[in-house]
């Protein structure tokens, strides 16, 4: 049959230009495609090997060859697959985007049998086009099984392309690049060199079933590449790929050291993961995953920018690093392979549809991540420890984002308590230790440890023995803002609102009491809040101080100190929320005060009034907050000690 001469439709060409130069942003893809093309070819024998027996073919060694030539500037990828026919050729490969294999899973489909078209890669049918980036000519050879006769497809990627028979071809299909010369300088791009070979191969199609081979070079193009002297003792072909996809193969196939190696190399981290979390999910949307927990945080865990994600394969095949859509940022130190066996990606399979799959998997896998952290506390209390030492901070964050898993992340929380200084409580356990009568889990936020532990707002928890949450990440200040519940009981700042504490025979009498000392230090509480009405809402007795004259305190709802100068920090503006005055009657500057206003009435003076300012501000420093106008408290401060001596 002579040579046959196509013309590229208008739209065709116009297309292939755009995947020539906009689809991909990576030129290594190139071979990716290919390689999965003669994947795809292998997978097909052998699945019609098995329903027609009439085909004869050999499927002992079925693989890919890869092949360069310095000389000529060509790269050949082969495989003994399927093969196409003269007619397959001319619809599958002269028609853009008429992909072969989604043919043959909609063949399979409607047979009932897409069970048997597991590891089938192509979609899209573009990906053979990737080819024109890297060639200024492109031939294809192939024969298909139980076929005589061969067809030859060669095209420049612009106008035209050429079909034509041949009486000799081997079975399968090879693929053959003459490459650009202006890649021939640049050695990142040398598509001839087998270091250039294994890396692309390495990073895309390590896991695919099949073996991919590359022909052994001559001995003067290995010096060339080495720089070494030339060797003339025969080689053999190198396998390049490992196709040991560990997530596909069951537990008791793979030993823990080759997990760690499969982490290490995705991870870049030399130090064995602290746990390792397998997934399997079946149904009508299938994958497999597995992830593995860190043993110790980066240091750039918390900075702009840090590398998040999960590499991302579809049916053994790369397609992307940090896949940020597959797991929650607050899991973001989680690493580890998630294989698909069929994802909405774009035509360059190098962007995520967002679809209904991608939630799913997302959902599936934070809450796999989260019920062996479970799992582990219980299971194995000391790597929980280290694993809450390094990522809790950050696993607080999801208390920010994800409502869905709140309560599962609160319960792997743990939080430094008053009731152990050297170990951290879970709120389980918390939950467990409270009083009779008591209906909250207390917390304080601030600093550090020290600062809460001696804040003025612990005195009555530490008098009356009731264990109080130490918290002192930054994040901490945001979601305990919406007053998360736990078992029941919710959460609430030992620095918000009145505190009631004690038995409900010690409340009555407590409210009796604060009745009678209400009416006796009435006055001085009207005059103090309108003297500190620029600085404070209201100025009323204490229940919380047992020491200290006087602390401050916001009110139920309102957003604390800190808070307000985290959103500045942000750049979004607050206004500023005054707050809560209250005082210690049973200390004696406060009972001072009372009498020398009782005294003086409405002339109370400067005096008391700067007695007022002061005992104001002494209370917001006792609480590590910022005085308004440090020098008028210092001059203040002077002038009480000179009067003192």
């Amino acid at each position: 049959m002579p040579t046959e001469t196509f013309e590229f439709q208008v739209e065709a060409r116009q297309l292939l230009q755009m995947m020539i130069h906009s689809i991909y942003s990576n030129k290594d893809v190139f071979l990716r495609e290919l390689v999965s093309n003669a994947s795809d070819a292998l997978d097909k024998l052998r699945l019609e090997a098995l329903r027609d027996d009439s085909l004869g073919a050999d499927v002992s060694d079925l693989h890919i060859d890869i092949e360069t030539d310095k000389q000529a500037r060509t790269l050949t990828v082969r495989d003994n697959g399927i093969g196409m026919s003269h007619d397959e050729v001319v619809q599958l490969i002269g028609t853009i985007a008429n992909s072969g294999t989604a043919k043959f899973l909609r063949e399979l489909k409607e047979a009932e049998d897409s069970a048997a078209a597991e590891g089938l890669i192509g979609q899209f049918g573009v990906g053979f086009y990737s080819s024109f980036m890297v060639a200024d000519e492109v031939t294809l050879l192939t024969r298909r099984a139980g076929e005589s006769q061969g067809t030859r497809w060669t095209s420049t990627g612009e106008g035209t392309y050429t079909i034509e028979t041949v009486d000799s071809a081997p079975q399968g299909t090879s693929v053959t690049l003459r490459l650009k010369p202006e890649d021939a300088d640049d050695r990142l791009y040398d598509y001839t060199s087998s270091w250039k070979i294994r890396e692309i191969v390495k990073r895309y199609s390590d896991f695919i079933t099949w073996p991919v081979r590359m022909a052994p070079e001559t001995a003067a193009d290995d010096a060339a590449d080495s720089g070494a002297a030339a060797d003339d003792a025969p080689r053999e072909p190198e396998t390049l790929n490992s196709m040991k996809a560990l997530w596909a193969r069951s537990r008791d196939e793979v030993t823990d050291d080759e997990y760690h190696e499969l982490y290490k190399h995705i991870s870049h981290d030399w130090i064995a993961p602290l746990e390792t979390i397998r997934l399997q999910a079946e149904g009508t949307f299938e994958y497999q995953a597995l992830l593995f927990i860190p043993s110790h945080a980066p240091q750039d865990l918390f900075m702009q920018g840090y590398k998040r994600g999960i590499q991302l394969y579809v049916k053994r095949v790369f397609i992307m690093d940090d896949c940020e859509a597959l797991m929650p940022p607050y899991l973001r130190f989680v690493k580890g392979v998630v294989d698909a066996q069929d994802l909405s990606l774009n035509v360059s399979r190098e962007i995520l549809q967002q679809d209904r799959q991608i939630q799913l998997m997302h959902r599936r896998l934070a809450k796999k991540v989260l019920s062996t952290v479970k799992d582990m506390m219980s299971a194995d209390p000391e790597r929980y420890a280290t694993f809450w030492r390094e990522f809790g901070r950050v696993l607080k964050e999801g208390l920010l984002s994800d409502f869905e898993n709140r309560d599962a992340i609160l319960g792997v929380a743990s939080f430094a308590t008053t009731h152990d200084k050297d170990e951290p409580t879970t709120l389980r356990q918390y939950v467990e230790r409270m009083k009779d009568g008591q209906e909250h889990i207390y917390y304080l936020t601030g600093e550090s440890r020290q600062a809460i532990e001696n804040s003025p707002h612990m005195e009555a928890f530490r008098a009356k023995g009731v264990e109080v949450l130490l918290l002192t990440d930054p994040v901490d200040e945001v979601w305990v803002e919406a007053e998360p519940e736990f078992d029941g009981k919710k959460l609430r700042s030992v620095a918000k609102g009145e505190v009631d504490l004690g038995t409900e025979a010690e409340k009555k009498e407590a409210a009796t009491e604060r009745e009678n000392r209400q009416q006796e230090y009435a006055d001085l509480l009207a005059w103090m809040t309108d003297r500190l009405s620029e600085t404070v809402k209201e100025v009323r007795l204490s229940s919380r101080l047992t020491v200290s004259p006087a602390c401050i305190v916001s009110d139920t709802h309102d957003v604390t100190p800190a808070l307000e100068n985290m959103y500045r920090a942000m750049g979004q503006p607050v206004p500023h929320v005054k707050r809560i005055l209250e005082l210690n009657p049973e200390h004696p500057l406060v009972s001072g005060l009372n009498r020398a206003h009782a005294e003086r009435g409405e002339d109370a003076g400067t005096g008391l009034e700067e007695t007022a300012e002061l005992l104001h501000d002494l209370a917001l420093l006792a609480e590590g907050g910022e005085l308004g106008d440090p020098s008028r408290f210092v001059r203040l401060m002077a002038d009480r000690l000179e009067r003192t001596l």
